[in-house]
């Protein structure tokens, strides 16, 4: 009997687990319902921060055009004149800021939009899955901004001056780049959003290692086809020419890199997680056998042997 009680002990000591997550179990109807009104509240959040949005729209278009603005200057146009972009569709203008308010909205909102989505999630983890996850809500949006600042400030700046660069003066023409305000905008924004995204690759690859699907020695080996995808991808998104490839694989290969050191960090914390657990286990297995050698030498020490008579009889 002592050694069926001591089978079911680490089934006790995981119980505490178990509990937690059969806790957060509810019907499908329910889940559907929270899926539903937590839907409800982004889509809500989202229309707000649009039509609030909408009244700075013109602030925030000149804000993107000043890069082609300042290139232009630098290509030789007179710096005491408004350099001119052109419109040439019917209600273009308000196209694009309808276009330039949702994205605004959404870039804006997606904090939100994560807490939504890891509060519809988190009663499914345990409670260092949820706290282990929780900072990379924080890292994201920094991230984001860094790929958008990186976007702004070197990219579209590079970008426009080859533009201009490329201007020909022949002998009774002269070619002129006249650039749309929405072919601009379109331009800018899908730089944006790409590089936004593509800088999320160290959470990726860092949420694949906690999940234990990537180790960093399989990153290591893979460089060399890490790189070649890095190009591809960058070929793919990005508008069709060798500069912006190029100036979105560098920083993609080093974010790959940094996400190596990340995986490392990880699996070394895990390694001595597991070195602890381990330590623990046998610590505990160490005093179980103490305590069951201590017991049968009590029991033995109270039994008298059969067959033995006591002293003097």
């Amino acid at each position: 009997m002592a050694k069926k009680a001591d089978k079911k002990k680490p089934a006790a000591a995981d119980q505490p687990e178990i509990d937690e997550v059969e806790a957060s179990r509810a019907p499908l109807m329910d889940h559907l319902l929270e899926l539903r009104d937590r839907l409800m509240r982004i889509l809500i959040v989202i229309v707000v921060l649009f039509c609030g949005l909408w009244f700075v729209t013109d602030t925030v278009l000149s804000f993107l055009l000043t890069p082609l603005g300042d290139a232009a200057h630098r290509a030789g146009r007179p710096l005491d004149e408004l350099f001119v972009a052109q419109t040439t569709a019917p209600l273009e203008m308000l196209f694009v800021k309808l276009k330039l308010a949702f994205v605004m909205a959404l870039a804006i909102g997606f904090p939100y939009v994560a807490y939504q989505a890891y509060s519809f999630v988190a009663p499914g983890l345990y409670k260092n899955e949820r706290s282990a996850i929780m900072p990379f809500l924080f890292v994201m949006p920094l991230l984001f901004a860094a790929g958008a600042t990186l976007v702004y400030t070197f990219v579209m700046p590079a970008f426009m001056d080859l533009s201009f660069s490329q201007e020909l003066v022949g002998t009774n023409v002269k070619a002129v780049y006249v650039p749309k305000v929405k072919e601009y905008y379109e331009l800018i924004i899908s730089l944006l959003m790409c590089f936004g995204f593509a800088f999320q690759l160290p959470i990726v690859m860092s949420l694949l290692s906690m999940a234990g699907v990537i180790q960093s020695s399989f990153l290591r080996k893979g460089r060399k086809f890490a790189l070649l995808a890095i190009f591809v991808i960058a070929a793919v998104v990005t508008p069709p020419d060798p500069f912006s490839q190029f100036i979105l694989g560098i920083p993609l290969y080093m974010l790959y890199e940094s996400g190596i050191i990340v995986a490392s960090i990880i699996e070394r914390g895990r390694k001595r997680r597991d070195a602890e657990d381990a330590k623990r286990e046998e610590e505990e297995e160490r005093r179980e056998a103490a305590e069951e050698a201590r017991r049968r030498a009590a029991v033995a020490s109270v039994t008298t042997p059969q067959g033995t008579l006591p002293a003097g009889e």
